[in-house]
């Protein structure tokens, strides 16, 4: 993993009252859970928010909850969450130290064909930007010296539409979300590999990017 690239940052949209400096997690939390600022909350069955400390050195970005997170209402524990837990502990990094959140805060899915299935739809740039007031309160509250993109809507939507994580993976982004961002693979994609050889590999890529991510946060944490 390299060191620093040059990208244009988006600025943040202005957001609501909810995303005004001092509010804490609890209140967001529970303000996040009656959100209706874009129409997926109506085939979701609950606002997922993030879960963490405030004063999480990490904080890592996902998407948005999948199906499993969508009925517990949490962050990261289907099987993306599962295997992002295997990559955190080989990486020596305690979940219970990072915060973990999604760029959309609602599940967004369609029916499959054939069974119950509820399959996974990219959210819309609108339903995205509808989220992003609570995601800059997140990053207000919780003040992360290191912030990990995991995927390209996640990277997209902080660092602008021409971000690619093939080409700037591990390198630290200047940004004024926090004062290192980095992206890196969705633990999604890592499911989605061809084989056991391909997953093995791409799982040991992921655990080296987590890794470097682990020694930036201990040198902001000294």
């Amino acid at each position: 993993m390299k060191s620093t690239a040059k990208l244009k940052v988006l600025p943040s949209p202005a957001g609501p009252a909810e995303a005004k400096p001092g509010v804490t997690l609890v209140q967001l939390r529970r303000e996040a859970a009656n959100c209706k600022a874009c129409d997926l909350w109506k085939t979701a069955t609950q606002t997922v928010f993030g879960e963490g400390m405030a004063g999480a050195v990490i904080m890592l970005l996902g998407e948005q909850p999948g199906d499993a997170e969508d009925r517990a209402g949490r962050p990261f524990v289907g099987p993306a969450g599962k295997l992002l837990d295997e990559a955190l502990a080989k990486a020596g990094i305690d979940r219970r130290d990072v915060y973990v959140t999604n760029v959309v805060k609602h599940f967004k899915w369609s029916a499959a064909e054939r069974g119950k299935r509820r399959i996974h739809q990219k959210p819309r740039d609108s339903e995205i930007k509808a989220c992003r007031p609570w995601l800059d309160a997140e990053i207000a509250a919780v003040k992360p010296r290191v912030l990990v993109c995991l995927g390209a809507t996640a990277a997209q939507s902080l660092l602008g539409k021409r971000f690619r994580v093939t080409q700037q993976r591990g390198k630290v982004v200047p940004s004024q979300f926090a004062p290192q961002v980095v992206a890196t693979v969705h633990p999604s994609s890592i499911l989605r590999a061809r084989d056991d050889t391909s997953r093995r590999a791409q799982m040991e890529e992921f655990v080296r990017d987590l890794q470097y991510i682990g020694k930036l946060a201990k040198r902001a944490a000294a």
